[in-house]
């Protein structure tokens, strides 16, 4: 099943829209531009990375990301994926990386859906989940009864709370039965994956994000979101044991996004750096979104 899609210029508009639920930031003055992520040597010790539009678009790497990365591996930099991918589990991630070509380690690999994971050992252990995912979701590794969410009714009634991690089998019926019953009976709605898209090779794919900012607007409920742009993915990564000598200044998040990554990173007092040519703002205006958003990326970097 193909999922949805959107342009750039709409999803962008639509962030705008809800800013209001991201975090806030301080930003430089302005960006500098470089090539590649090469470029900051001298300047950056340690590499968080986003996954789409930076290592991956869709089943396809990015043009010479691999020979980046282990260019930059070997100068002794650190190098981190911080994915808002929830769909599966964060060794299914490795696995999809490792085929590409990176060679990358299971610590290396920081995912939203892990995050949410560990929220949910806050709540009761005897709630039942809806869950929004595939049913090839490797679900068996959430510590927490659950239940996928499909198409009948009675089912999202009779769940204590509800965990997002996947829009990819999502359909607009499914949304409304979700909607109206969180909205007669409000529950815990936490969402795996903040992010209102992903760049594929056909296209920008509806991702968690967005379903869930339009059930906020229609119910009132606030969902409680894990990953980038909030601040439980940075903290993760940021307790590291590797890290915990190296200045916040010398630590990067390298992403496509001004509202996820970018805002993201700056919140979490990192540097930041906007790749421009594979992911979400690729072909677009790209100061002139800078500029209307006050989102003002460390450096722009072509590609990764």
């Amino acid at each position: 099943m193909r999922q949805p899609t959107a342009r750039a210029a709409e999803i962008f508009r639509r962030y705008e829209e809800i800013r209001h639920r991201l975090p806030t930031a301080n930003f430089p003055a302005a960006s500098q531009s470089i090539d590649h992520l090469q470029d900051l040597a001298d300047e950056i010790d340690v590499f968080f990375l986003d996954a789409f539009g930076v290592l991956n678009v869709g089943d396809s790497p990015v043009p010479g990301a691999v020979e980046r990365l282990d260019a930059l591996a070997a100068l002794g930099k650190q190098i981190f994926v911080i994915t808002n991918g929830a769909s599966y589990s964060a060794a299914h991630a490795l696995e999809k990386y490792q085929s590409f070509g990176f060679d990358f380690a299971p610590h290396q690999v920081i995912s939203s859906r892990n995050t949410a994971r560990a929220a949910l050992m806050t709540f009761a252990s005897d709630l039942i989940w809806g869950v929004v995912a595939m049913p090839a979701a490797d679900l068996g590794e959430i510590d927490a009864k659950t239940v996928l969410l499909l198409d009948n009714p009675e089912t999202y009634d009779e769940v204590d709370g509800v965990l997002f991690l996947s829009s990819a089998e999502w359909t607009p019926a499914r949304q409304i039965l979700l909607t109206r019953s969180l909205k007669n009976n409000p529950r815990p709605f936490l969402v795996g994956n903040p992010d209102l898209v992903a760049p594929r090779e056909y296209g920008l794919s509806l991702e968690p994000g967005f379903y869930a900012h339009e059930l906020a607007d229609n119910t009132g409920i606030k969902p409680q979101f894990f990953g980038k742009p909030f601040a439980s993915i940075f903290n993760y990564g940021l307790a590291q044991s590797a890290l915990k000598d190296i200045p916040k200044h010398r630590i990067a998040m390298v992403g496509d996004t001004l509202h996820t990554d970018i805002l993201g990173g700056a919140a979490a007092g990192i540097r930041t750096v906007l790749i421009t040519d594979h992911g979400l703002l690729k072909d677009e205006n790209i100061p002139e979104l800078i500029a209307t958003s006050g989102i003002v990326p460390d450096f722009v970097s072509r590609t990764t």
